[in-house]
């Protein structure tokens, strides 16, 4: 597997995700829900403040239509303005104020929520209901007195019986006028069929008030009808007063036009529309403008109605839910490796236990590093094992030896002479340099290997290493020989490098057949030296060249001690070539021999080599 995590597999990357997901449900729920629950909200509270405006205006142009000023408005303004809250300034059309509900010298709004004019409003209705035209509040000279008030009462009642014992059924209404007149129980004012016995029309008569009313309206519509030379040979019907519903009252003072959609009965009804608003035009206050605002209304507190927490209440657990899901999917996702990696860890350290890898981020990394470190323990481990084991029997073999012939001696059975002497020394100085090969080792392992640094000649470094072992080769017929190109200079320990370079070739000359060679070769490439010492031997087994470093490793398992060495020897040059910072490899081909190369890094040579040379 490889230790690159792709993007799409990275542990960071799937927890921003996840927390992309949830933010992104959580921000969608939480808009859906604002916009659903403040378009409520605002849709109500439009409706309220429309139904409010209304209101206002409705109570206005009722002042307006029972008073020829607003002089003496302020008083309901305030009235108005303390039950609503709003701010309610009437002005002229020049916006000089008339009325107030704030201080004198506030600002106007920018602009008139409307116009308060009871001669020509769209807007007057008990609610639910608009008329155009003149609110029926205005009766000006229409008003009653309370003489025939009371007789128009006895009338309507006279009126209702006569229908009651025909079967009809009715109610009384009082006009703003103060008029009453008989309307069926369904709201209409005419209750349609009229029987003959209360069909006496004194109900309808208008009163001398009335009359006076109409005779002036008469007056004034004859004179409009002039205006336009428009000549009629009956009479015009003239309204008494309009009703609150939506259908006028007529209360006829002469014959209806027989053309209704003529050219005529148009210039007619205009003249007596004109006619009526002049007419109550003196009755009735100026048309104002009405500016609105919110004045001292305090701000509405959030009151969350039971459909709204409903709604809140379900997103939210939708939402938490949801969260819970995802995180519960995606933590037992990350968990379940951690889980088997604390199991693993956790079993006896002689185990060994190994954790599947089935993942590629993060986790699946930790898995595979965790694996080869147990590997690499049990290695360790097994090597260790077999280190003590071979340490043991390297120090046994001497150590038998030397305490078999002490023995020997001790008894008198064997007299210690010169020749029991020189062998004891020679176990002696066997059991002696396996100590030293492993104190090496250990000073190597530990980092307390001390190195004498100077500038040294590879060149002499070579012949001083063939000079010691020069007796030696000769002796087993074997021939040493040392080629230096040029004269290259490395910075290291001489003694140490002797002896990393000794331990090769004494175990190329045990490993060399008599008539063999034993070549050291040095030269200097780029910034490193490169010393190597090849031999025509045996070789090596590709498959043994891994474990030629490896310590007490022997080629030949059947060689002894005595010949064939600790098998600390190649280990010991491992750990001295690396405290140089160099590094040590071999090649080998069964049946032609084997080539130790070593790199050492190489300073720039004195300037007094540079010279000589």
């Amino acid at each position: 597997m490889s230790r690159a995590v792709p993007l799409r597999k990275s542990l960071l990357v799937r927890l921003l995700i996840t927390s992309v997901l949830i933010a992104v449900c959580s921000v969608a729920a939480t808009a859906w829900l604002a916009v659903q629950t403040t378009t409520r909200a605002i849709q109500e509270e439009q409706g309220q403040v429309l139904a409010e405006d209304m209101d206002i205006l409705r109570q206005l142009s009722g002042y307006a239509a029972t008073h020829d000023d607003w002089s003496h408005a302020a008083g309901t303004l305030r009235t108005i303005s303390q039950r609503t809250g709003r701010r309610i300034a009437l002005t002229a059309g020049d916006r000089v104020p008339f009325a107030d509900s704030a201080a004198t010298g506030t600002s106007l709004p920018p602009r008139a929520a409307a116009t308060v004019d009871p001669l020509r409003t769209d807007t007057y209705a008990e609610p639910g209901a608009q008329l155009t035209g003149v609110d029926p509040r205005v009766v000006g000279p229409y008003r009653l007195t309370t003489t025939e008030r009371l007789s128009v009462d006895k009338l309507a009642v006279v009126r209702q019986l006569c229908f009651s014992r025909n079967g009809i059924r009715t109610r009384t209404e009082r006009m703003p006028s103060g008029r009453t007149v008989l309307k069926g129980v369904d709201g209409t004012v005419d209750p349609g069929y009229v029987p003959a016995e209360c069909a006496d029309g004194r109900l309808n008569t208008p009163t001398p008030t009335e009359r006076k009313a109409l005779d002036a309206l008469s007056a004034l519509t004859r004179t409009c009808l002039d205006r336009h030379k428009v000549h009629l040979d009956h009479f015009v019907a003239l309204p008494l007063e309009a009703a609150s519903g939506a259908t006028p009252v007529p209360y006829l003072t002469g014959k209806r036009l027989g053309d209704q959609d003529g050219p005529l009965a148009r210039t007619a009804n205009a003249c007596v529309a004109e006619a009526r608003l002049r007419q109550l035009d003196p009755y009735v206050a100026p048309a104002a403008e009405l500016f609105l605002g919110t004045g001292d209304r305090p701000v509405p507190r959030f009151d969350m109605s039971a459909a709204n927490k409903a709604k809140v209440v379900g997103v939210a657990g939708l939402v938490l839910a949801l969260t819970v899901a995802v995180t519960a999917l995606v933590a037992t996702r990350l968990v379940r490796p951690l889980r088997a990696l604390t199991q693993a860890a956790r079993q006896p350290l002689e185990r060994h236990v190994r954790v599947p890898v089935t993942t590629r981020d993060e986790t699946g990394i930790l898995a595979l590093a965790f694996n080869e470190l147990t590997e690499r323990r049990e290695r360790m481990e097994v090597q260790r094992k077999a280190m003590v084991s071979d340490i043991a029997h390297e120090l046994r073999t001497p150590l038998t030896n030397i305490r078999g012939w002490l023995e020997v001696a001790r008894d008198g059975l064997v007299d210690p002479d010169p020749e029991l002497l020189s062998s004891l020394h020679e176990e002696a100085v066997v059991l002696q340099r396996v100590i030293d090969d492993l104190q090496d080792l250990a000073a190597a392992d530990a980092g307390t290997l001390r190195l004498h640094r100077e500038e040294v000649r590879a060149d002499e470094l070579l012949e001083q290493v063939a000079a010691a072992h020069r007796v030696g080769a000769r002796a087993a017929g074997i021939r040493l020989v040392t080629e230096v190109a040029g004269a290259p200079w490395l910075d290291a320990d001489p003694v140490r490098m002797r002896q990393a370079l000794g331990n090769l070739v004494s175990n190329a000359t045990r490993h060399t057949p008599p008539g063999g060679t034993v070549t050291l070769f040095a030269h200097r490439e780029e910034d490193e030296v490169v010393f190597e010492v090849a031999d025509t031997g045996g070789g090596i087994a590709p498959g043994d060249l891994a474990s030629v470093f490896d310590r007490f490793w022997r080629a030949e398992k059947s060689r002894s001690r005595r010949t064939g060495g600790s098998g600390l020897g190649l280990a010991i040059v491992r750990q001295l070539v690396a405290a140089h910072a160099g590094t040590v490899s071999v090649t080998s081909e069964v049946g032609a021999g084997s080539v130790f190369t070593l790199r050492l890094p190489s300073p720039r040579p004195p300037a007094s080599a540079s010279g000589s040379d």
